[in-house]
Order: structure tokens, then C-alpha cells, then sequence
């Protein structure tokens, strides 16, 4: 279908909130692309095809006695489209799912089928590739052996320490997520950690332990949660917030994303905390996580510790799209990254400035893809052709 000539792009499982995946032209699944999965117990690595989803895989995994050392909130997600947009899950020792691939299999624009690895120089501009160089058909993983996580949610955290106690709320765990409105004076804090990692007692900073499982949503029913009252369970039942059996949505949501590096997420909490009676109306969660720095050359933390700023909004576009400017002027003096899925109205070269290897990675493209195979309207605002 390359070969044949474009436009193509590839879907994953969908989980995009603006117009990366859009195509007039051809557009391929992986989802019946079922070639065998390959585990490798001495090099602890896994190769799967692209399109299975991490709830697929983790199960797969367990069997050998092996994990993967992050996951985003969503096991129904597909491994490549994860890769390729950057989504991360939480962890300050974590960065994102992509910073755990070893090595791709691409089909690129003239329909060749390129191997990369870590030792390929093009290697860190080929996995958050955001469709662009081709279509990824096999993913290596790098595992750990498995291990278990608890979690529990704290109630009445003080909104306005969250800057003042960052570090005592991320750092000590093997991840953690803060929920609020942004508005009201309390957020709820999400942590997880392993056995051998303390949870907190009641008091932990002002905050008082939920004793009933609890939905990041108001009103949400828990259900559809993984377990959050402390009980131990597979890295695979408890990192992601959601359970595989269930589907998470809350309707037809809307969803943005921006990254600061942590040094400034006190003054970005700050300036959100501003701008709080305006997203409160519009938000049904907004969370707050951490993320390890790391080398990909299009990551949301490349080279920098970084601090992940989601929002999850109601659907209502044209206000949300009329809000979306305000949060990035008051985030733009921290040096925000968007999360390449997500929606996000900041022009393209405002975006290009916080990434050192932007003119790296445009150099890529007529490379990989000579013809313009799989570029779209989303890839040429922000890499124009010629």
C-alpha cells in the first residue's frame, strides 16, 4: 500500500484529540497485523508488532515472568501510536513508553522495510516519529522482571503547596499523580508504590486517606479504576488508572497536554492556580505527573526532568479551542512542550524553539520519505515541505 504511493497514514487505536492521524488519502491498521510476539529471557527484550495493544502484551509478559518498566493510564492503547506521540505514563525515575524501545522495524515512503536500533545514529529521531518517517510494523522492547505495585488516593492535599512539596510527592514512590480543577483549594493525590516503598499514613502533608475506591472524574463510577485502596497487585493491574475490562471514557472528551521542566513547575502551578475559574467550568480532571529526562529527539522530556500538565475536558470545542491560548500564554515563560496527540493551539515555531533537534528530525523526513508519502496537513504546519 506504500509503494502504491500516497498520501497514507497509519491509526493506532485512536486515542488522538487533533488531526495527527488524518488522511485524504490511504489509511492503515495494524490492528490484523498478528506476527508472533518474540520474547527474549537473557536480553530481556520483547518484539511485538505494532499495532497490539499494551493490555495485550502485559499479559503476554507476565507469563514470562517479565514487565515493562512504565505504562501510560490506558492499557487499550497501541504500542506504536504510544511510541510515536510520545505518551508517557508518571515516575520520576520514568520517562516516557518510547525511552524503553530498543529497536523498529519501518516501512518507510518508498515501501522498504529499515531496521533501527540503538546503534543506528538516526535511532533518537525515529521513535516519536508522530507517523511521519513510516509506518513502524514492529516494536523491541526492553523488560524488567515483574513486579508488583500498590496504590492509594489521598484526599485534601493543599493546592497551593503542591509547588513547595513536589518533591515530597513525587520523588519518594514509583510514581505519583495529582488531580484537580486548578480552581478549588484541595487536589487528590494518586500514589503508587512498590512493595518495598512505604505508602503514607493519614496527615501525609494535610492530606487524609480514602478508604473507598475512588474515579479521577466527579461523580465517575470507581469501576472502571484499577484498585486504588492499597492492595497489591501485578505492575500491570496498577500502573495504568484504568482496567483493561472496562472502558474508560467519560463521553466524548477532549484532551490537552504541556510539559515544563520541573525547576519551573512551581511558577506554572502558580499561573494555572490564576487562570483556575476559567478552566474549572471546562475541566472534567486535570492532572499532574513527572517524567525522567531522556534523549529521543522529539520527547516531551527530552533532555530535561520534566512535569506533564494534562487536561481532560468536557466536549465542548469552540470553547476549549477559545481557552487553549490563555493557558499557553500564561505557561509560555516556563518553556512548554504539547504532547504531539493532543490539542494544543501554539504556533509552530513556538514549538520548534523548545526542541534542540527540531532541524535534526526535519532532516529525516526526505529521507525516510522522499515522496511525501505520509505527510499530512498536522506534519507540514509543523515541518513544511520543499
Amino acid at each position: 500500500m506504500v509503494a502504491a504511493g500516497g498520501p497514507v497514514r497509519v491509526l493506532g487505536t485512536g486515542h488522538s484529540f487533533n488531526r495527527i492521524a488524518d488522511t485524504g488519502g490511504t489509511m492503515i491498521g495494524l490492528d490484523l497485523l498478528d506476527e508472533p510476539v518474540v520474547v527474549d529471557r537473557e536480553r530481556r527484550t520483547v518484539s511485538v508488532p505494532g499495532g497490539w495493544t499494551f493490555g495485550r502484551l502485559s499479559t503476554v509478559l507476565d507469563e514470562h515472568g517479565l514487565a515493562l518498566r512504565n505504562l501510560g493510564s490506558l492499557p487499550h492503547i497501541s504500542i506504536a501510536g504510544a511510541c510515536a506521540t510520545g505518551t508517557h505514563g508518571s515516575g520520576d525515575r520514568n520517562g516516557t513508553i518510547a525511552g524503553s524501545v530498543a529497536a523498529l522495524e519501518l516501512v518507510d515512503g518508498t515501501g522498504t522495510v529499515r531496521n533501527i536500533d540503538r546503534t543506528d545514529p538516526d535511532f533518537p529521531g525515529t521513535v516519536i516519529a508522530l507517523g511521519a518517517l513510516g509506518v513502524v510494523t514492529r516494536v523491541t522492547l526492553d523488560l524488567v522482571p515483574a513486579y508488583e505495585i500498590r496504590q492509594r488516593v489521598y484526599a485534601d492535599l493543599p493546592l497551593d503547596d503542591l509547588g513547595a512539596h513536589l518533591d515530597e510527592i513525587f520523588s519518594p514512590f514509583y510514581s505519583a499523580s495529582v488531580f484537580t480543577d486548578w480552581h478549588r483549594p484541595h487536589a487528590h493525590a494518586w500514589i503508587k508504590a512498590r512493595p518495598d516503598q512505604p505508602l503514607p499514613e493519614d496527615g501525609w502533608l494535610g492530606t487524609r486517606r480514602l478508604t473507598a475506591p475512588w474515579h479521577p472524574i466527579d461523580g465517575a463510577a470507581p469501576d472502571a479504576c484499577t484498585p486504588n485502596l492499597g492492595e497489591p497487585g501485578p505492575w500491570y493491574a496498577r500502573l495504568p488508572h484504568f482496567r483493561l475490562d472496562f472502558t474508560p471514557s467519560s463521553g466524548d472528551e477532549l484532551q490537552s497536554e504541556y510539559y515544563v521542566p520541573r525547576d519551573a513547575a512551581p511558577d506554572a502551578f502558580a499561573a494555572l492556580r490564576r487562570l483556575g475559574p476559567r478552566i474549572a467550568p471546562l475541566a472534567l480532571a486535570c492532572e499532574v505527573r513527572t517524567l525522567a529526562a531522556e534523549d529521543l529527539w522529539l520527547s516531551p522530556a527530552h533532555d530535561r526532568p520534566t512535569v506533564a500538565l494534562h487536561f481532560t475536558w468536557k466536549p465542548d470545542p469552540d470553547a476549549v479551542t477559545a481557552l487553549l491560548p490563555d493557558v499557553e500564554r500564561a505557561l509560555a515563560p516556563y518553556g512548554p512542550r504539547t504532547h504531539w496527540g493532543k490539542l494544543a493551539t501554539m504556533p509552530p515555531d513556538a514549538i520548534a524553539a523548545q526542541y534542540p533537534y527540531w532541524s535534526a528530525f526535519a532532516r529525516l523526513l526526505p529521507r525516510y520519505d522522499p515522496g511525501g508519502t505520509f505527510r499530512n496537513p498536522y506534519v507540514n504546519r509543523l515541518f513544511p515541505p520543499g
